[in-house]
């Protein structure tokens, strides 16, 4: 680590001097691939997500827990949990279907040869498309559907590698890139709120994976979960962010699909993994 008192020069030649301090690094190294064997394990139903209940990983089990609920029973799932503190994401199975190592990934056992499908964004457009369902039918209501979705994909690094991160995250807090990063992350929510001022969904009437996908990001925002900052970016400025926030919340299937995977925060909202309807219920009553 630099010292503050003096300007960093970057080096001519970067090498990697270990772990930074930070929350998770001793999961970051600059090089891909498996760092052990671990095969994953596969349950009954033809969908196989391995997740974590981060904001990419709820934007999946929400989106198969509205397919559910919508009465697409072929959406069923097993969710298993992968512990990124853990380096789980780096077992020779996971790399084998995400060689990116990064959650969530998902295998599709119905069509022959299972196929893998990672990166949540193309996992949404992947069952959305599977199941003709939660996107446009029509070119112009998918075509701004998928506008905002890749708008997602594009932005919400900004919020959690550069906001999150040097907010909540970093080993100490450096007011330039909290202040950067802060400063896109409000732009960001307005783009949100002007939008929300012309349609009730993301994509225009209807509810869609546009807006599971922005969900547990900017909604996390809003509500008050992610980083623990709505004070600091002053939440309030972003009303219709928050009203939609709210009715997305108050679905039951984004309830459950926002347990699916979690470990952390009140008991009564964790289920590490999920392999049938029912254990919503009996994770209730344990």
């Amino acid at each position: 680590m630099s010292d503050q008192s003096t300007p960093y020069q970057p080096p001519k030649v970067w090498k990697w001097e270990g772990p930074d301090g930070s929350k998770f690094a001793s999961t970051n190294r600059p090089m891909a691939g498996a760092t052990h064997e671990k095969a994953l394990p596969v349950g009954h139903h033809p969908l196989q997500l391995y997740s974590l209940g981060t904001p990419n990983g709820i934007k999946i089990t929400i989106l198969l827990e509205e397919l559910l609920a919508s009465g697409h029973l072929e959406a069923d799932y097993d969710a298993w949990l992968i512990r990124i503190s853990d380096g789980d994401q780096f077992g020779s199975g996971f790399v084998a279907i995400n060689p990116n190592s990064k959650i969530p990934a998902l295998v599709d056992h119905s069509v022959r040869p299972p196929l893998r499908v990672f990166e949540s964004g193309s996992i949404l457009l992947y069952l959305a498309d599977k199941f003709q369902a939660f996107i446009p039918q029509d070119l112009h209501g998918r075509t701004e559907c998928l506008n905002w979705l890749f708008w997602q994909v594009g932005s919400a690094p900004y919020i959690g590698g550069g906001f999150g991160h040097f907010y909540a995250y970093a080993p100490e807090k450096l007011e330039y890139p909290i202040n950067r990063f802060t400063l896109e992350t409000k732009r960001q929510l307005d783009v949100l709120e002007r939008r929300l001022q012309e349609a009730p969904y993301i994509a225009g009437e209807n509810y869609t994976i546009a807006d599971i996908a922005i969900f547990p990001w900017y909604g996390g925002l809003v509500e008050g979960w992610l980083y623990g900052a709505s004070d600091f970016l002053s939440v309030q400025a972003y009303p219709h962010v928050k009203a939609w926030a709210d009715r997305l919340l108050a679905r039951p299937a984004v309830q459950r699909g926002r347990r699916v995977n979690r470990i952390t925060g009140p008991a009564e909202e964790q289920l590490p993994e999920r392999h049938d309807a029912s254990d919503f219920t009996a994770r209730a009553q344990d």
